[in-house]
């Protein structure tokens, strides 16, 4: 009954070209019913008019809230402001000692980490990337082009560019039961096999050690065992291998809602821009993007694991609505998932309008549900929303109601 009476409201506030203003205070109200019934009274809602910047529907919109995984839309935005979507992140062997005419390295290796989250073996990421990620054993093929047959000292990894921190607040900083261990040289985001058999204790030496193993299968002579050591000041350059694009790792970030890369993003930004590869460090990168922006965040990490991630439905779409015309703000929109097609939100939103016509991102934890993103309508209009729901009881419900929420934003 009340979505029927939802429709026919629906017919008449779109039948003509502007909506009178009582009648987008009942579509508002019929909006701000759906958002408590969806998630609580400590749920709040903003729709705007992106041209305009015209609230169109407001419920506790400047409230700060529990963010879950809409802190990746801060995370992301930032990494392709300050980074650049073209960007990509080295991983590079550096040596030490003299090459003889033989080949022989009279040195040592060094497989020093750019906080690369990408790299691994293609069995890999293959499988759980959707095929994104940068091939490890390309180095190998490189190593031997530059001649090297054979190394005196060892292979070391270095993973310095970060902290040894391997997770969050959310884990005390330990790795996280829900991410890989973070590392300044990651591999398979983490696992300790290609087949998920657990988590590695080290990703840097389990990095070097295949990396090893690799060299030794294709005959370059070395010695087996690795160790962990910063590559010193005056290494040559062997070679380098470079990640995806950062517009397609944010991509990868934002559709599936990926922890592990949000993570390695925000302590990358730490690390290029904030003075040390740290989470915290990143986080003060972000939340000052945000403030930039006319918006603000509380930061604690890139992901949203931590529930003390926290900003308003105002602030999510003053970020959206800033960015949205910047060659990053662009590349951001579509490194959001396509409503009913794509990651997160593939089986949403089907038989609405927001079908195929919102770019979006979800969040989820315990007891908190959000849906943020831009809707391009019909007769051209840009909407921006932020539905941000702290008192979730049942899942399905919260989805259900978001979902008719973005409808009708596709719809006006």
């Amino acid at each position: 009954m009340f979505f029927a009476a939802f429709c026919a409201l629906l017919l008449v506030v779109f039948a003509a070209p502007a909506a009178s203003a009582a009648a987008r205070e009942d579509l508002c109200e019929a909006l701000r019913s759906r958002l408590v019934r969806g998630g609580g009274q400590a749920s709040g809602l903003l729709v705007v008019e992106a041209d305009s910047g015209a609230t169109i529907c407001s419920r506790a919109a400047r409230r700060r809230r529990t963010l879950a995984s809409n802190t990746k839309l801060f995370t992301t935005a930032t990494a392709l402001a300050r980074l650049d979507p073209r960007s990509r992140i080295p991983t590079r062997v550096m040596s030490t000692g003299e090459l003889d005419e033989d080949g022989v390295l009279h040195g040592n290796l060094y497989l020093v980490g750019g906080g690369d989250p990408a790299l691994g073996m293609p069995s890999f990421y293959k499988r759980y990337q959707a095929g994104i990620g940068t091939p490890l054993p390309a180095l190998a093929t490189r190593i031997k082009a530059a001649g090297i047959r054979a190394v005196t000292g060892r292979l070391y990894a270095d993973d310095t560019i970060f902290d040894r921190l391997r997770g969050v607040a959310d884990s005390g900083y330990a790795t996280s039961p829900y991410i890989g261990p973070l590392s300044g040289l990651a591999f398979d985001a983490g696992y300790r096999s290609p087949r998920l058999g657990g988590f590695a204790t080290d990703p840097a030496k389990l990095a070097a050690s295949t990396l090893n193993r690799i060299l030794r299968k294709r005959k370059i002579r070395l010695k087996p065992r690795i160790a962990l050591a910063k590559a010193p000041r005056g290494a040559a350059r062997v070679t380098v291998i470079r990640s995806p694009s950062l517009t397609r790792l944010v991509d990868l970030t934002n559709v599936y809602s990926d922890n592990f890369f949000a993570e390695m993003l925000i302590k990358l930004l730490g690390a290029r821009f904030g003075g040390g590869g740290t989470t915290a460090n990143g986080a003060a990168v972000v939340a000052a993007f945000a403030a930039g922006h006319g918006s603000g965040i509380r930061a604690v990490d890139g992901s949203g694991l931590t529930r003390s991630n926290r900003a308003s439905p105002a602030e999510v779409v003053g970020l959206l609505r800033s960015v949205r015309n910047t060659f990053a703000g662009e590349e951001l929109i579509q490194d959001m998932a396509l409503a009913g097609k794509e990651g997160t939100v593939a089986s949403r939103m089907r038989g609405t309008a927001a079908y195929g016509r919102c770019r979006v991102k979800t969040g989820t934890l315990t007891g908190v549900s959000a849906l943020s993103g831009y809707c391009f309508n019909r007769d051209g209009k840009t909407m921006i929303f932020s539905i941000l729901m702290n008192g979730v009881r049942n899942l399905s419900l919260a989805h259900r109601e978001q979902d008719r929420i973005a409808g009708a934003v596709a719809s006006y």
